[in-house]
Parts: C-alpha cells; structure tokens; sequence
C-alpha cells in the first residue's frame, strides 16, 4: 500500500489494472471478494485531530470511498454511525474495528437506504448514540452497467434512483433539523455527471442531479450556518467495479484513460471528505471537489 505522506509521482504512486482484475461478484459486492482490495488508508491515514469531538453519519461505509472517509473521520477524532446493507456486514465488522483502534466510537446500523424510514433512522441514531449529528456523508450509490437503454429495467432505474437521489433527500432533509451551526453535508457525484458513459446512463443521471441537489441546498442552508459540498471522484477500484458497476472484460483497462494513467484508489478520496468536513472549508458551500485523476470537468 502506497504512503500518502511522502513525495512521490502519482502516476506511480497505486498499481494500473491487468487480467487478474477481471472478476466477477454478486452485487453489492464485498471487499472480502474483491481482488486486489482496494487501499481505504488503513495502514497508512494518519490524522492530526482535524475533526475532534465531532459526530458522523457515513453511508456506505463499509467498503470503498465511504470505508475511507469513515476511517479519516475517526481518526481526526471525530465518532462514526457506519450505514451499509446487511449483506456487507463482515466489510463493516473490519471498519468498526479500525474506528475503535482509533479510540473513536462506532455505531454499526445496517439497513436500506432505499427506505425512507431507514434514512430516518439513520440520523436519530447518531441523535441518540452520538449526542447529535454535525457531519453526513453520503457515499453509497447503486452502479449497473447495461450496453442499451432498452437493457435498463424499470426496476433497475427505480433502485438507482432511489439509492442514489431519493435516500440523499431523505437524509439531508433529517440532518437539516438536529444540525447546529458548522455541521456540514458532503454528497457524492462522480465523473459520469459531466462525461456520462453511453453504458452508465441511469447511474450518471443521479450524479448529475446530486450536484445541482447539493448547490440548492447550499443556498438555502447556508444563512444557518450549515455548509453542503459534493465529492465528484473518478474511476476508483471499490467492490462496485466488480459487481456489475463496469463490463468484467473491461476491468483490466479500469482507469487508464485519466490523465495519470491509472484508476485511483479509496485511501485518494478520505482527505478530500475530511477537507469539507472540517472548519479548513469553512468558506466553501455549494462546491463540487473533483478527485479523478486529472479529467477535466467544467
């Protein structure tokens, strides 16, 4: 695993894909099936108390991005609840052990965020675990790659939208009302909401509509002293890529096309939720932070 915190050339800096890439995985996919496994920051996220004393709520954060943004709270010092499906549970045993190695509490509440009442939920249980809620992190997000339009199910679109747009209006409207100035939302887009891939079309359609979501909830939050910001990442190699999220024969060509030659890994992603987390952004609300490896974006 690469260490973040020496100079170093980023093209270099995490392995390019080859064959041994091209596996297949029943979605919502694990990283206990994933190889390689992806780089969360686990061996190497070292915090500086950025975060201390504050409270998150993290969706996804049993694997990929959403395990390193729960991982780099808590080590700034911030008590996690962890949000995943149940059938990820051994990813989030392995993320709660990591939290509370860092002397940080972590509240595991498996559940499905296609649920309003479980987005619900997942607010008052920060509420009634934490003391309160200053930082939701919406990460999780359903990926299936179809080749046609008429290959897109109407179940498949409903999931989509419901994951990845209706679960984010639930729990942001939840958040808004136990938040207190300084809390902060952190949404996540991608690269498909400016360049949508012919086979993504559902899936960049929600990123898209989760950056201008994000940007009119930032103007009408913000006289409340609450900021809203959108991470939009790249190609980066989580359990989703294998489980439906990219053809399996286009594995071994993941990320290559960025600038930097490379598809980017999760541990890439945790400084950028901490920078929006913490009072260092205290002047940004309404931005959407690309983290892709190099593509341009408008």
């Amino acid at each position: 695993m690469s260490d973040q915190y020496s100079l170093q050339d980023p093209t270099t800096q995490y392995p390019k894909p080859d064959d041994s890439w091209k596996a297949y995985q029943e979605g919502p996919g694990t990283e206990q099936e994933q190889h390689p496994k992806p780089d969360a920051g686990e061996s190497t996220y070292r915090g500086t108390g950025r975060l201390e004393g504050r409270k998150a709520v993290v969706t996804g954060a049993d694997s990929g991005i959403g395990r390193a943004a729960a991982l780099a709270f808590a080590r700034e010092g911030a008590d996690v609840v962890l949000s995943y499906l149940p059938s990820e549970e051994e990813d989030a045993k392995e993320v709660v052990r990591l939290i509370e190695e860092a002397g940080r509490k972590a509240v595991a509440f498996p559940g499905d965020l296609k649920e309003e009442a479980y987005c619900e939920q997942l607010v008052q249980k920060a509420v009634d675990e934490l003391g309160g809620l200053d930082i939701l992190a919406n990460v999780a997000g359903k990926q299936q790659t179809q080749e046609s339009i008429e290959d897109i199910t109407t179940e498949q679109f409903d999931e989509t939208m419901k994951t990845n747009v209706y679960s984010l209006f639930w729990t942001c409207k939840a958040a808004v009302k136990v938040m207190e100035p300084g809390s902060t939302i952190i949404n996540t887009s991608s690269i498909q909401a400016y360049e949508p891939s012919p086979t993504l079309v559902d899936y960049a359609s929600t990123k898209a509509q989760i950056n201008a979501f994000s940007k009119g909830l930032a103007g009408q939050v913000a006289p409340k002293g609450i900021r809203v910001n959108v991470v939009a990442p790249g190609p980066i190699w989580t359990p989703l890529q294998q489980a439906g999220g990219q053809p399996t024969e286009a594995l071994s060509e993941f990320g290559l096309q960025t600038p930097m030659g490379r598809p980017g890994q999760p541990a890439e992603l945790g400084p950028a939720y901490v920078f929006l987390a913490s009072a260092e952004s205290s002047y940004i609300s309404g931005e959407t932070l690309n983290v892709n490896g190099g593509m341009p974006t408008p």
